[in-house]
């Protein structure tokens, strides 16, 4: 008998279990940080505690965080994120005058002239009305109205705030929200806690994981016999895939969500990520205008961007934001009073989104600086992708489509069937298992395609081009290692690709 009993005080379990948890939150998968993630961590501590491995550090190439990988921050960026958050800098000398002049406006928009304190819930205003200007510049003219833009804690926030809005009903009224395989994990995980149904469409791997409209056609009929589609999510340029939708996709798929009559949701976080030739980004609203009256004044849409892509890899000030497009101004209303519920954006990722949206001009001192930075990380950035793509295209097993924008590889492996048996007697998704001995054997980590979905007996894996060069070398070395079946002599090469086989595949 337990002392609490003995006293008198029945025993009771705790109040929250497992058993008695929220069902969806367990459902819920993220492998961007799951199981092989998790393992790195254990394996870097292990490392430094003095066990001995094969190798002296984990090289983590599973997630898109670019200051955590080493690029260095944008100077102009963090000058006036500096005096904001410690305004007495202000008064140095060692900040030059335009980045004292956006700290000033930034400050001045504040509550109490101090980033501390609360915005209004949609975003401060006056960023709201930088990021319309950033918006008009970009697509050409095309009119943008502040009062559509909701600053957001990073994109992922918006996202799920737009989700939230769209997912009702039960049984086979249940919303379906349309997600493209291989997709982002933020989406099935948001759609499976939601409560909604996934309705999967894929992407063509054969033709550089292009979109087709008879596939999307395909999925929604599939779909509607067991739920109802609502909404269409669009990841251009894509993540895990890297692609970069060409114009007449883009319209494609405008005309199939007006004739469809679905809400249209465009992830657009890395629209400043396109480096194949004759690749361009276009946004979804541009193109959406261009095409007239008929379609700019009915499809309803909600685009993104964020802070922790392109150039600037600023993921952890969670900036971001989010424009309505032709929403009902009673759902509007709804959406307000939703983001207000969680008082407002963090201010200093609000400020950061602003820097974004209203770079340093020619005509101002910070401007040759800011210009030399940014080009020389997206410049580091297309290299990266061209010998991703040359190194593994030339490893037997490995088949790399070309990285023509964002700033990942999604690589298609063919694995023995010995390694695939091997896989299953352990219980584990053959590409897991890869890439679980990859990292125990290697120290390298990266996210099994199974995390992102794939087409049935197929397997990949997902990897970030954001390593230094140096590194991205030796990860491509030993991703080649553990995929050339022994069919030759030699340990491979980061040039050519070739060397001897892993012994847990031959």
């Amino acid at each position: 008998m337990s002392q609490q009993a003995a006293n008198g005080v029945p025993c009771r379990g705790k109040v929250l279990t497992v058993d008695n948890m929220n069902p969806r939150v367990k459902k819920v998968e993220y492998a961007v940080r799951g199981p092989v993630v998790q393992r790195a961590v254990q394996i870097e501590k292990e490392l430094r505690e003095g066990v001995k491995k094969p190798f002296t550090e984990v090289i983590k190439a599973n997630i898109g965080d670019a200051h955590a990988m080493g690029q260095k921050p944008i100077t102009f960026f963090r000058q006036v994120l500096a005096m904001c958050s410690y305004p007495e800098l202000l008064k140095d000398n060692m900040f030059p005058e335009d980045a004292k002049q956006r700290a000033r406006r930034i400050l001045e928009a504040c509550g109490g002239h101090s980033i501390g304190a609360y915005s209004a819930s949609q975003g401060i205003e006056c960023i709201r009305q930088d990021v319309a200007r950033y918006i008009e510049k970009r697509d050409g003219g095309i009119a943008s109205n502040p009062d559509n833009i909701y600053l957001s804690t990073g994109a992922s926030d918006a996202i799920v705030t737009i989700l939230k809005l769209l997912v009702r009903g039960e049984g086979c009224d249940r919303t379906g929200v349309m997600i493209s395989i291989p997709q982002y994990p933020l989406y099935s995980a948001a759609i499976t806690d939601l409560g909604a149904v996934q309705v999967h469409y894929y992407l063509d791997e054969a033709n550089c994981w292009s979109l087709d409209v008879a596939e999307l056609r395909r999925a929604l009929n599939a779909a509607r016999q067991h739920c109802n589609p609502r909404v269409l999510c669009i990841i251009n340029p894509g993540n895990p895939t890297g692609q970069v939708q060409s114009r007449q996709c883009i319209e494609d798929v405008i005309r199939f969500v007006k004739e469809e009559h679905l809400f249209l949701m465009a992830d657009e976080v890395y629209q400043d990520n396109v480096y194949a030739e004759g690749c361009k980004f276009q946004s979804f609203k541009k193109v959406l205008f261009e095409m007239g009256p008929e379609y700019s004044s009915t499809v309803e849409m909600a685009s993104f961007h964020s802070t922790s892509k392109c150039y600037m890899g600023e993921c952890g000030f969670r900036g971001g934001y989010m424009e309505v497009i032709n929403m009902d101004p009673e759902v509007k209303a709804q959406l307000t009073k939703l983001v207000s519920v969680r008082l407002c954006p963090p201010v200093s990722g609000q400020a950061l989104m602003d820097l974004v949206v209203n770079p340093p001009q020619p005509d101002e001192p910070s401007y040759t600086t800011f210009m030399k930075e940014r080009t020389a990380v997206l410049a580091e950035l297309a290299e990266k992708a061209r010998l991703t793509e040359q190194i593994l295209n030339t490893v037997p097993g490995i088949t790399c489509n070309p990285v023509q924008g964002a700033m990942y590889s999604f690589p298609r492996i063919t694995l023995p069937q010995k390694a695939i048996d091997k896989a299953k007697e352990a219980g584990h998704i053959p590409d897991m298992f890869y890439c679980m001995k990859l990292l125990e054997e290697e120290g390298i980590c990266l996210v099994p395609g199974s995390g992102f979905g794939q087409r049935e007996g197929t397997f990949h894996f997902r990897m970030t081009i954001l390593p230094p060069t140096e590194k991205l070398k030796v990860l491509l070395q030993k991703c080649s290692w553990k995929c050339d079946h022994g069919e030759r002599g030699g340990n491979v090469s980061v040039e050519t690709g070739a060397g001897d086989g892993a012994d847990w595949l031959t």
